[in-house]
């Protein structure tokens, strides 16, 4: 059974006893959604919130959106598609078979860790992860929602992690590749990085220059 939140407004722990899952609420815009998941995340579990994939263009807004964002952003809750895929191109079709794989393949993580939310000082920028309960794996968002005055992104940050255990730190390939607007990423974008957790939660991993509406997912292994 889902209950409708509309727009959050009835969602508490009350109605929760009867439901098994929430639609979090009826725009699909990936941009929106952003915000609307974070804060709505403060009460309820991320496994019982949907999140679906939708069309280029968001039928609440107008707005389009890249795959790469749209996939992103459901990545994290209770993932469906909502779109006719008889539609879609081959290329987005295969993006979305790339995503369901990688969905299905880190479902026990996103559904079975524990929920990060990053404190960042430019409001354009909005990351959260989840961390494995016994911290030896990690998925973090970094999502860039607007336009930044800063003439670099912040870096990433990545706290909740061992200190003291190293971790390789890789971009994980959700079947679309974002958009940027530099010519050259970061040289550790290519072969990822392997950091102490410390260094992980201060913030030294610096982001690639990202176009406002787009997404990079890291994924952390302890090695």
């Amino acid at each position: 059974m889902e209950s409708c939140a509309s727009g959050g407004a009835r969602i508490d722990l009350g109605i929760l006893r009867r439901t098994d899952r929430f639609w979090t609420s009826d725009t699909n815009d990936p941009l929106e959604r952003q915000r609307i998941q974070r804060w709505t995340g403060i009460l309820i579990p991320p496994e019982l919130l949907g999140s679906h994939v939708g069309d280029e263009r968001a039928h609440t807004t107008g707005r389009t959106a890249t795959m790469a964002f749209r996939l992103a952003t459901a990545l994290f809750l209770h993932a469906g598609i909502e779109s006719d895929i008889s539609r879609l191109a081959d290329a987005d079709l295969d993006a979305l078979t790339a995503w369901t794989e990688v969905y299905r393949r880190h479902r026990a993580l996103l559904h079975g860790g524990r929920v990060i939310r990053v404190d960042d000082v430019d409001d354009a920028v909005l990351q959260h992860g989840v961390i494995a309960p016994d911290a030896r794996e990690a998925l973090f968002s970094y999502a860039l929602l607007g336009s930044t005055d800063a003439a670099l992104p912040p870096p990433a940050r990545m706290p909740g992690l061992e200190p003291e255990t190293r971790y390789r730190v890789e971009v994980l390939d959700l079947g679309a590749a974002p958009r940027v607007l530099q010519d050259a990423p970061p040289p550790w974008l290519a072969d990822g990085v392997v950091l102490r957790g410390a260094m992980l939660a201060d913030g030294v991993l610096p982001m690639p220059l990202l176009a406002p509406g787009n997404a990079v997912i890291l994924h952390a292994r302890a090695v």
